[in-house]
């Protein structure tokens, strides 16, 4: 709920932000993906369009590039114990093909560059995003690159 809401997040009660993110749900379409072991979740990556998480524009950071209607990953989250086995790539790799299903020209994400900052991140990795074909496309501070992946072949 963090990019939906800002910093109000944190000020409300959990009861509420779950109530909110439960009716995002319901009203649809699904605000990102899941990744299962069995039947426990292990990771979670919000993917939609960017129009949906207007917190983005309004941090100076990661304001918008261009005017192109890209889709953003912002959010990524992958549980103890299951990190560094491959949840986060699998994770990207299924948002990417939810984006272009969805006929986005792009992917836009958030991470945080952990070669600049031992920071950690509910964003993911810069390394990963890289990893993946997504490219940098701004930086305006050293530890968070906005990256992009072009669907489309255009960009």
């Amino acid at each position: 709920m963090y990019w939906r809401i800002g910093s109000a997040y944190h000020r409300r009660p959990r009861a509420s932000n779950k109530a909110d993110f439960r009716a995002i749900v319901r009203r649809g379409p699904p605000p990102g993906l899941l990744a299962f072991d069995g039947d426990r979740a292990v990771g979670w990556c919000q993917v939609t369009p960017r129009d949906d998480v207007p917190w983005l524009d309004r941090t100076w950071r990661l304001k918008r590039v261009d005017d192109v209607p890209v889709w953003s990953l912002s959010c990524l989250y992958v549980r103890i114990g299951y990190r560094k086995r491959g949840v986060a790539t699998a994770l990207i790799a299924a948002a990417l093909k939810a984006a272009k299903r969805a006929k986005a020209p792009a992917l836009e994400a958030y991470p945080v560059d952990a070669a600049v900052s031992p920071s950690s991140s509910w964003t993911g990795h810069a390394s990963t995003f890289m990893r993946a074909g997504f490219k940098v496309v701004a930086r305006r501070i050293p530890a968070r690159p906005i990256m992009r992946h072009d669907l489309e072949g255009k960009l």
